[in-house]
């Protein structure tokens, strides 16, 4: 096997990732493709038997359901430092150790640090996080009932907790580690009122006083996934984070290939949403609410494990782009606070044929702020070119032949000077689709 410096992996991964994420067609030097090999490695360590030892044992009735600051939360922390102390990672909790104490009936958060690679970066830190308590016995304030009966919380959230601790190991498995820190944080105390992640973000551990938090990401009932479909929040708390994601979703070998569902509400039902108050740029992975939530029926023989792979899959190649983009990162973009699901309609609204020109190619795109780089297509024309190659509307135009675009002013440059022939990588809910229109006269 040919080995590398750290600095030159270092290197090959960041050129690696960004010619993945520019969506060239380009051929990939042999180094990087060494490297490629090194990651595509890193995703296939994320396995569901794995996912299923741990969920099994955090949902397991010894841990009486979890409940943060008791005698099963207390277990359920140990059994996770026990897992977290194998991949030699350093503690970032109190008094060097893994745990931060906060709260009068003792509850823990859990937190490991990945240091990066770059000194230059050094204190730019990336959080991922899952909370791992869960309701205990269940009470009329936190459970749809029966109350009394364990509630062992297999979704919600050991299914987050075992994804995470997959990330973490999947890390090992790299070259070299990122350029920017990157923070695995196991929350308590969320069903309490998201106590953990609002008291780290106020009480900064010793080890992490000098860090400054560019991004996080929440694993949040992750565990029953259905028809591939990812719920996604936050995406818009930062410019160009979904083009981030459909990057990570679409790319390299064993790509996770998920149906994203963009939702653009920003609730404070689960620790995104302390980061997101905070004004840092934040996303959570979610594969959706279902009958057994808050209920002691949440078990472990309802969780999709296969499901839980693409899913962490996604985070790796997601928060390992983020983690080592060559630039600085995107602030945060505080109209994310205002935008609904009526912003949302608006933008997507269909647009009518009106007095627009009729066009070689026949469709019309709407600009978004969030994505610059990826206007939405809100007309296509019957009969035209871009209909008969298979543009819906809703569609997101990413890239022509090959080369991503800038923004909506340059796509429709680059398509009044193309030839009869392109090629165009549009993203439909979180997949890249290529279309090849012929283009008509004018």
């Amino acid at each position: 096997m040919q080995h590398f410096s750290r600095t030159t992996a270092a290197c090959l991964l960041a050129a690696l990732f960004a010619t993945l994420s520019s969506g060239l067609s380009a051929l990939v030097p042999p180094e990087a493709q060494a490297v490629e090999r090194t990651v595509a490695a890193a995703r296939g360590s994320i396995n569901a038997a794995d996912a299923s030892r741990h969920v099994t044992a955090l949902a397991d009735d010894s841990f009486e359901g979890r409940e943060g600051g008791s005698r099963g939360g207390h277990a359920a922390g140990t059994y996770i430092v026990g897992v977290v102390e194998k991949f030699g990672l350093q503690p970032a909790g109190d008094g060097g150790s893994f745990y931060q104490r906060f709260g009068g009936s003792g509850m823990r958060n859990i937190l490991a640090l990945l240091p990066g690679a770059d000194p230059a970066v050094a204190h730019e830190l990336v959080v991922v996080g899952a909370h791992y308590d869960h309701v205990g016995y269940g009470n009329t304030a936190n459970s749809y009932g029966p109350t009394g009966f364990i509630h062992n919380g297999a979704d919600d959230n050991a299914s987050g907790v075992a994804g995470l601790i997959e990330l973490m190991e999947a890390f090992q498995h790299l070259p070299t580690r990122p350029r920017r820190p990157i923070l695995f944080a196991f929350w308590d105390g969320e069903e309490k009122g998201l106590l953990g992640s609002y008291h780290f973000l106020r009480v900064r551990p010793q080890p992490l006083e000098k860090h400054a938090i560019v991004f996080s990401l929440n694993l949040d009932m992750i565990g029953r996934l259905r028809g591939d479909r990812l719920e996604i929040y936050g995406a818009r708390t930062a410019e160009g984070l979904r083009t981030a994601l459909v990057q990570a979703n679409t790319h390299g070998s064993e790509a996770a290939n998920l149906e994203f569902v963009f939702d653009w509400e920003i609730n404070d039902d689960s620790d995104h949403y302390p980061f997101i108050a905070a004004r840092i740029p934040t996303v959570m992975f979610h594969t959706g609410l279902h009958d057994q939530y808050h209920r002691p029926s949440d078990d472990v023989h309802l969780v999709n494990f296969p499901g839980i792979e693409p899913v962490a899959r996604l985070a790796l190649d997601f928060v390992t782009a983020i983690a080592d983009d060559p630039g600085p990162l995107r602030p945060f973009r505080p109209q994310s606070r205002q935008e609904t699901a009526a912003t949302r309609r608006a933008l997507e609204q269909p647009a009518s044929a009106g007095n627009t020109p009729r066009g070689r190619w026949g469709m019309s795109t709407r600009g978004d702020s969030a994505e610059p780089a990826a206007p939405v297509v809100v007309r296509v024309e019957p009969g035209s070119p871009v209909a008969a190659a298979g543009l819906a509307l809703g569609d997101r135009v990413m890239a022509i032949d090959g080369v991503a675009i800038l923004d909506q002013a340059d796509m429709v440059s680059r398509l009044g000077s193309a030839g009869d022939r392109v090629v165009l990588d549009v993203d439909r809910r979180g997949r890249i689709v290529q279309l090849r229109p012929e283009a008509r006269s004018e």
